[in-house]
């Protein structure tokens, strides 16, 4: 799953970063507001963390542009900022959760997940496909009773999917969740990616299963 972080101190930007990377994540990290908006109205991001102090347009100009485009991504928002009125501002702009600086990075992790949960899994800790299970907490597969071993590229294909069900994903649609903005997404390695998972269904009731011209669904194969 993939995560946009805006923030214009570099240091605690890449000390963000790598904290949700460590949790298996995509993260890019943009550091001022006219490209947060940019990205967020171009790209698909699970969740975005948001600072409200930015350059070039503050973080409650992001959001509200974000919300007028009519996308509901959860946001949450950094401030150092300790009035409740400017927590209550970005709250009527749309935003999910607030966090004030200086924070722990393991809260920042736990609130992100929790987001993710929200949108991604309808607030369910786990998704299910037949034998196939995703926890979100551990963001482990596993199929029957055994734990599935996936590349990095490919636990995100199967993210994507598994929290999609009953929806075809394109491999562009794919490749925007798999590639971070630094990466030169690839809609031919989705294929790739998809073969190899194919591989490690095999043999469960769980499946694949390519729609030609418009993309690939994961399905429920009955016995």
């Amino acid at each position: 799953m993939r995560v946009l972080l805006v923030e214009d101190h570099l240091q605690l930007a890449e000390s963000v970063a790598q904290a949700l990377k460590s949790t298996g994540l995509t993260v890019d990290v943009l550091h001022d507001g006219v490209a947060a908006d940019l990205a967020l109205a171009s790209e698909e991001y699970a969740v975005a963390v948001l600072d409200v102090g930015l350059p070039r347009m503050d973080g409650f100009e992001v959001l509200a542009r974000l919300r007028a485009r009519g996308k509901t991504v959860p946001v949450l928002m950094l401030t150092a900022r300790s009035d409740v009125k400017d927590r209550v501002h970005g709250l009527n702009l749309g935003a999910d959760d607030y966090l004030a600086k200086p924070f722990e990075l393991t809260e920042l992790e736990a609130r992100v997940k929790a987001l993710l949960r929200r949108s991604v899994l309808g607030g369910e800790r786990q998704q299910r496909c037949g034998p196939l299970v995703y926890d979100l907490d551990t963001r482990r597969f596993t199929l029957g009773e055994e734990l599935l071993t996936l590349t990095s590229r490919e636990q995100a294909v199967l993210e994507a999917l598994i929290a999609r069900p009953g929806r075809v994903m394109s491999k562009e649609q794919l490749a925007a969740q798999v590639f971070g903005l630094d990466e030169e997404a690839s809609a031919d390695a989705i294929e790739i990616y998809v073969h190899r998972l194919r591989k490690k269904l095999d043999g469960h009731a769980v499946a694949i299963v390519t729609f030609r011209g418009l993309g690939y669904l994961l399905e429920h194969k009955d016995a």
